[in-house]
């Protein structure tokens, strides 16, 4: 997703379309460009919806990330068609909803929702990857302080992330990780590092592998 500006204004009148969520419910959120999805997504999901013991999770896909290079980035519509055919799963949502509101970055969108579900128990659910760059998103320390995070391993990243400066600013609200099931009813700032096996997929190397694919028919 992307790493506020206060200048941000929502557009509509607060009732984007987005999937059900009642009063109680804890919901993972998991943001990104989904430029193209796939099983490394959906590993990270599933293993969210077992060890934090969530209800859902929706997978949120970003307009595009200001701190990525856009020009290889399929439209909304495809990456989420996309999304919802990779996610496969009755508890897992694909939305778009922060084209809508006209969010460019993770901390507008977090507050949104926070303002429209109140009493929802979310958690942010991101990458090792990201956690080592979490510093450089803006807000940051606002996002850490809005909900409790669920940061899943990486290959390669492990080191890099737990070493991280944004790590090292929030060592003292991080979480055992044999509670990871008590993090969404934990006040925050809360986060956890979840172990355990470990997607190689990326978009990123999907991207390239499609570009130097040989065109079917030829």
């Amino acid at each position: 997703m992307k790493p506020s500006t206060s200048r941000f204004r929502i557009r509509p009148s607060g009732l984007s379309r987005l999937p059900r969520a009642v009063p109680g419910m804890r919901i993972g959120l998991y943001g990104g460009s989904f430029n193209p999805a796939h099983d490394g997504h959906r590993h990270v999901s599933l293993m969210a919806l077992k060890r934090l013991g969530l209800d859902r999770i929706w997978w949120i896909v970003t307009p595009g990330n200001p701190l990525k290079d856009t020009g290889e980035l399929a439209t909304t519509a495809m990456r989420v068609e996309e999304a919802r055919q990779v996610a496969d799963h009755p508890r897992i949502d694909v939305t778009a909803f922060e084209e809508e509101i006209g969010a460019r970055y993770t901390v507008d969108t977090l507050a949104y929702l926070k303002r429209r579900y109140p009493k929802v128990r979310f958690v942010w659910i991101m990458g090792a990857d990201n956690l080592a760059s979490f510093h450089r998103w803006r807000g940051w320390r606002r996002i850490a302080r809005m909900m409790p995070m669920a940061i899943v391993d990486r290959p390669g990243w492990t080191l890099k992330a737990v070493r991280s400066r944004s790590a090292a600013a929030l060592s003292a609200s991080r979480v055992a990780e044999a509670e990871a099931k008590a993090l969404p009813g934990l006040r925050p700032p809360a986060w956890i590092f979840l172990h355990g096996p470990r997607s190689h997929l990326s978009s990123t190397k999907l991207r390239q592998l499609r570009r130097t694919s040989p065109i079917r028919g030829r």
